[in-house]
């Protein structure tokens, strides 16, 4: 799992809040804009970017909720807020992306036709916004899933601002309407695309997958490995947050508990070298059957 230190909460608290600011803003000129020269093209443009200003929401919230203190309900807190967070932008994306390509075929079987220059001036200003916003989550976006979400929102935009300007360009040159549509159709491909390894990220972290860049084998041959220990079972990995993983497992040391000081130093080893940031680790002498086992062996039986 890459480094999760590059932004604090507070720094990704003001970088959200720019975000949502730029891009509240840029939604009310649009629709303005939109309303005065009475172009509906416009004014549907600005509903789809106030969903990006919803999506950022959503990620915002989900980087608040994550840093709650557990409770005596939720005991580890609200930290898986920020994986339902990647996931529901992912799909969000996945959605606007079909909004788009079936808007874009409907024109293309009749392009209309297009104020070139307003829509190309308009675009032109989305680039920046757009792009300004998904750079200030570009880093953030490399150790956090729920981050990404809200980068690729930013991303996909400025890329649907870069088409309309290229295409606005090649039909003042051309006259050729049916540019924009197929620059659209390009677009929502590149869009999903990118999307695709966020949704499927953020489905496996919400099923409690190993989260990427952890090798489970290593950390396995590790524990199998370490002094003392005949044999582990019940390895279980997954992520607690979009940023923070979790482990638990039975050790199975025939001479007994080793002291708190060997259970810390294998805990500091599983976090500075494998990224675990929980562990929960259970001793057994290895004398009986441990209930995990036969529980265990009973659901195989049962599913034949």
């Amino acid at each position: 799992m890459p480094d999760t230190h590059h932004h604090t909460p507070e720094t990704h608290n003001r970088l959200f809040i720019i975000a949502v600011l730029l891009n509240t803003i840029y939604v009310i000129i649009e629709f303005a804009y939109g309303f005065i020269a009475n172009s509906a093209a416009l004014m549907a443009d600005a509903g789809h970017n106030l969903s990006d200003v919803l999506a950022l929401l959503l990620a915002w919230a989900a980087a608040m909720l994550a840093r709650k203190e557990p409770s005596e309900r939720f005991t580890y807190g609200l930290r898986s807020t920020s994986i339902l967070a990647a996931l529901g932008n992912a799909v969000f994306l996945l959605i606007i992306c079909g909004g788009i390509a079936w808007e874009a075929m409907q024109r293309l079987s009749d392009p209309p036709v297009v104020a070139e220059l307003t829509v190309t001036l308009v675009a032109t200003a989305g680039i920046f916004i757009n792009g300004l916003s998904a750079w200030l989550f570009i880093k953030g976006s490399q150790a956090d899933i729920n981050i990404r979400g809200a980068y690729l929102h930013m991303m996909a935009d400025a890329a649907v601002s870069l088409g309309v300007v290229i295409s606005g360009i090649g039909m003042m040159v051309s006259g050729w309407y049916w540019l924009d549509p197929v620059i659209s159709l390009v677009i929502v491909i590149v869009i999903v695309m990118a999307t695709w390894g966020l949704l499927r990220e953020s489905v496996h972290l919400a099923l409690n997958a190993v989260p990427p860049g952890i090798d489970a084998l290593a950390i396995e041959t590790y524990l199998r490995n370490h002094p003392g220990v005949t044999d582990i079972h019940d390895l279980h990995i997954w992520g607690m947050s979009t940023t923070e993983s979790a482990l638990t497992v039975h050790l199975v040391m025939p001479d007994g508990y080793p002291g708190d000081t060997f259970m810390d130093d294998m805990m500091e080893t599983l976090n500075s070298r494998f990224n675990i940031h929980h562990c929960t680790l259970q001793v057994e002498m290895g004398t009986t059957n441990h209930a995990c086992v036969l529980q265990a062996r009973k659901t195989v039986e049962n599913s034949h």
